[in-house]
């Protein structure tokens, strides 16, 4: 157990470079068509299916753990938010909409926001659901490090690399731009701009075709709930469940278990969110030292680094034999970086209980 002190100190690491700035129009209407079409022509797996092999992994990324004893599952973690790549490796996947990856004026906010000299697009995606509980209560989205990338790398890893504020020298400037097209009245998106600990901010609903500048890497966040109680549990929801577009329907929505429609959707159900993110460079000579690989971690150099810090505050950790994917040391890491989950969550989108 981490002494209220040490728990401060894990907060204060966790603040982006700015605050983040809210966007409005971000999309043209032919844009956002686009963009919706190119996810109605494909199957999408669940969020959580793509990610995490086990709870640990998943626990990993969150701001805050469980009480001693307790033994989560990833069925508690379970809701119908699906995900797709829009693009990834600076590369657009889908011709039709390179427009919106390849995107000036949003390297211009990455660049301004960081006031930096170069940005270069890394990846674009999207989360879908219709309506939708939020067992999550903040997180942060993977950082990247030279040489210990969210590519190539266990997101649990990354995440606690972030948390830990013993790689800054090597972290990778990110900057998202991040959007969201819903009708809920209610649903927004809340953040803690100054750390987990201190007090939250919110981007008030409805949010429809608006947006902020972010660094999601080293702000704890979080998606709210949407859309009526009653549906956002479809029955029969499973780590197999796929999210399409409904055959010659262009504003329906199916989500299948097997060969089972348990969820149908209109447009208008959704909650679409389009996350566009760029690497940023301060300079010509931190943009050569990212691309060269001349200053790069190894994982060897990580785990090092890791286990002497734990140890060096008096909390005992073994050295695992096979450290990526070793349950035991992936829960000790974690409790080691771990603040205890946000302080504060506003009183219009209070935090749903993980667990009964």
């Amino acid at each position: 157990m981490l002494t209220d002190a040490q728990k401060r100190h894990l907060s204060k690491i966790l603040q982006p470079v700015s605050p983040p700035r809210e966007l409005h129009n971000v999309y043209t209407e032919d844009q956002r068509r686009r963009l919706l079409d190119v996810v109605h022509s494909g199957a999408w797996k669940l969020i959580i299916a793509q990610h995490f092999p086990n709870a640990e992994a998943l626990i990993a990324t969150f701001a805050g753990g469980f009480p001693e004893g307790f033994e989560p599952t990833l069925d508690m973690f379970l809701t119908p938010t699906f995900r797709g790549f829009y693009g990834n490796y600076s590369t657009c996947m889908f011709p039709e909409i390179q427009d919106t990856f390849y995107n000036p004026t949003f390297l211009e906010y990455a660049k301004s926001y960081w006031n930096a000299d170069y940005a270069k697009p890394q990846m674009m995606l999207f989360n879908v659901n219709g309506p939708c509980g939020n067992k999550d209560p903040g997180h942060l989205d993977s950082p990247s490090f030279r040489g210990v990338r969210y590519e190539n790398s266990p997101t649990w890893l990354c995440s606690i690399m972030g948390r830990s504020g013993l790689f800054q020298d090597y972290l990778i400037k990110m900057a998202q731009v991040i959007t969201w097209f819903s009708h809920d009245a209610n649903s927004g998106f809340t953040y803690w701009p100054k750390g987990p600990l201190e007090k939250p901010a919110r981007l008030q609903p409805p949010v429809y075709n608006r947006g902020v500048v972010v660094q999601n890497e080293m702000l704890v966040h979080r998606g709210e709930a949407n859309g009526p109680l009653e549906r956002q549990n479809p029955k029969g929801l499973g780590f197999d469940s796929l999210f399409s577009g409904e055959p010659g329907n262009p504003d329906g929505w199916l989500v299948k278990t097997g060969d089972q429609v348990i969820e149908r959707y209109h447009t208008d159900d959704l909650r679409f969110l389009v996350h566009w993110s760029a690497e940023v460079f301060e300079d010509y000579a931190e943009l050569k030292k990212n691309m060269d690989g001349s200053d790069n971690l190894t994982y060897d150099q990580v785990f090092d680094t890791l286990i002497k810090d734990v140890r060096s505050r008096g909390i005992q950790i073994e050295t695992p034999t096979d450290p990526l994917n070793d349950p035991a040391f992936i829960k000790a890491l974690n409790d080691a970086y771990d603040y205890g989950g946000p302080a504060e969550y506003p009183a219009e989108a209070p935090r749903e209980l993980v667990a009964a």
